[in-house]
């Protein structure tokens, strides 16, 4: 066999760009599916619950407590500030003195929820410690030391100062 000279050597394929070029485009799509695996491994959708049939059953529990709250006109006015959630609590136009839970819920973040044992004075008046307050809208329940009534809104804090939640008429 006769070589001619003018026969080059051909220089390897990773000394040229295009090998390296057309490699990027799947070399990226692995990168971002494995970012986009630990994500959704490592961050699970809290919004999506597990027993959706029970939580609906739950959820006429729920208007019953509702219709019982508005047959005792329970009315709730609140604020925070300093460190403190104030407020005053009545039912049928007088003090309710009866201790309460007051329950904030994140919106995405379940861990961040906070619950609040409430034990007002005899005037309805009640203070609770209460750390900083994420601004956030919370959803906010108000229910009784037996879980016999429920008031539900939603407060967009800073934004709104103070919350009054009334029972349906």
């Amino acid at each position: 066999m006769h070589v001619t000279p003018d026969t080059a050597q051909a220089a390897p394929w990773y000394t040229h760009r295009w090998p390296w070029f057309l490699m990027l485009g799947p070399a990226t799509v692995v990168v971002a599916g494995s970012f986009a695996t630990w994500l959704a491994l490592g961050h699970p959708d809290a919004m999506v619950v597990d027993d959706y049939y029970k939580q609906g059953k739950a959820i006429n529990q729920d208007l019953r407590r509702d219709r019982v709250a508005s047959a005792m006109r329970i009315v709730l006015d609140m604020r925070y500030g300093g460190g403190r959630l104030t407020g005053r609590i009545e039912s049928l136009g007088r003090p309710l003195a009866a201790p309460f839970t007051i329950r904030l819920a994140h919106p995405t973040l379940p861990e961040r929820d906070l619950s609040l044992l409430v034990k007002p004075d005899a005037d309805g008046a009640f203070s609770v410690p209460l750390p900083v307050l994420e601004q956030t809208h919370w959803q906010v329940v108000v229910e009784g030391s037996r879980r016999d009534w429920r008031l539900a809104k939603s407060w967009s804090w800073p934004r709104q100062r103070e919350l009054a939640i009334a029972a349906d008429r």
